[in-house]
């Protein structure tokens, strides 16, 4: 029987008002005292005004918990839903979740499609074009001295990389950028002042962002180049190729994943290295080996996607603690990431830490994060952008943070830093 965390003690998970917008140091107190009392824990539901209540949802705050969950696809599932807690209707999950809220074979026809537009040639013609953009991005703060990260750095180069790959042309990321912000900040009343109104402004813009695909689908049907939208229209798998519906689908996937989690990432490394001026000059000191490692330890000590649900498609034990079919299950990556058993000292930030076998990308398994490769490729290249022409930059107040228990995100990073750098 797993020992319980007392009451006056144990966190309330579902407490977004409370829990989620703590000082980062106290949850990860939190998620430490239940990791080593009860790392399997039952919680209720979070309270969302436009979504029925419901049972409540298992908590798996240990590493091996999370990875062997995540190696059991069948068993821990992903179709009733992987982003949110509380139940959402099916066709809500397929437009907002693509592939992340499918099983096999479903999940298995998609990717094998979808990987068709993400080649291992398609990436490597990427490095010239990240590396171009991260030089745009710090031309155009070089000479200000000050800045809000997000938008001006952090934001912009995963935003232009994923609209660039699909044939989205520059007009419109603004648009991409205000709708993806809507659907992730959906809990943050920056981004949805109306509470009474969340789902009906998520719809509109998943349904804004859809429309743009669908409309460049048909161009691009009848005018293909060679951007990813292209490729996939005719990516064939036994005969079958992507419906208008699951290319606008996965657009919907591809930037809201592909620019959110990265931004993130590069802006608590920014945040990081300010807080840790050592860390900073141990990665100065030997930009090329230490970026490797910088770049995982980063993600691993933001860990941008906080969690992933799964679903359990039958009774099951898990680290001692029996489950029954149809329970909810939450892979908390967040404090998987920060477990003593396979992290020394693993609330510090060090550049050098190696190995550092984390699950910011995810577990194991079929929904390893598609992209993972690329965001690693974009953290670097504008970190070496960064460090080379703006080596003393630095947060100059705490960062505003999401008011999300999914993303562990940053909205507004003041910065400073010595104008006129290295071009």
């Amino acid at each position: 029987m797993l020992e319980r965390v007392t009451s006056t003690t144990r966190p309330d998970l579902a407490d977004l008002e409370g829990f989620w917008t703590a000082p980062i140091a106290d949850r990860a107190n939190a998620f430490a005292a239940l990791r080593e009392h009860e790392p399997i824990s039952f919680h209720r539901q979070p309270d969302i005004s436009y979504l029925p209540p419901g049972p409540g949802f298992w908590a798996l705050t240990r590493f091996d918990d999370v990875v062997e969950a995540s190696r059991k696809p069948a068993v821990f599932t992903s179709g009733s839903g992987a982003t949110s807690l509380a139940e959402t209707p099916a066709e809500f999950r397929e437009f907002f979740g693509s592939m992340i809220n499918m099983d096999d074979p479903r999940h298995a026809r998609l990717r094998r499609i979808v990987s068709r537009g993400f080649t291992p040639r398609r990436l490597a013609t990427l490095g010239v074009e990240i590396e171009r953009a991260a030089r745009t991005i710090v031309d155009d703060v070089v000479d200000v001295g000050d800045c809000d990260a997000v938008p001006a750095i952090s934001a912009r180069l995963p935003l232009k990389i994923v609209c660039d790959l699909m044939g989205i042309p520059e007009s419109q990321h603004r648009f991409v950028f205000d709708r993806t912000n809507v659907i992730l900040g959906a809990g943050d009343p920056d981004y949805i002042p109306d509470a009474d109104n969340i789902i009906v402004a998520v719809l509109q813009a998943a349904n804004e962002l859809a429309g743009l695909m669908r409309d460049l689908g048909a161009h691009r049907a009848d005018h293909p180049t060679d951007d990813v939208t292209s490729a996939l229209l005719n990516a064939e798998i036994d005969g079958e190729r992507l419906t208008p519906d699951e290319l606008a689908s996965f657009f919907i996937l591809l930037v809201v994943a592909g620019n959110e989690t990265t931004r993130n990432a590069i802006s608590w490394g920014i945040h990081l290295l300010t807080e840790h001026p050592d860390q900073r000059a141990a990665w100065l000191a030997d930009l090329d080996a230490v970026t490797p490692t910088a770049v995982e330890e980063i993600v691993r000590w933001a860990s941008p996607v906080i969690f992933m649900r799964r679903t359990l498609a039958v009774d099951a034990e898990l680290g001692g603690q029996p489950m029954a079919a149809g329970d909810k299950v939450a892979l908390f990556y967040w404090a998987a990431n920060r477990d003593p058993a396979h992290f020394a000292d693993p609330d510090a930030f060090d550049v050098r830490r190696s190995p550092n076998p984390h699950v910011g990308f995810g577990g194991p398994g079929p929904h390893f994060c598609l992209g993972a490769h690329l965001a690693r490729r974009e953290v670097a290249v504008m970190f070496r952008e960064l460090l080379t022409r703006l080596p003393d930059i630095h947060s100059t107040a705490e960062p505003q943070r999401l008011r999300s228990m999914f993303i562990n995100g940053i909205k507004r990073l003041p910065v400073a830093f010595t104008p006129g750098g290295r071009r």
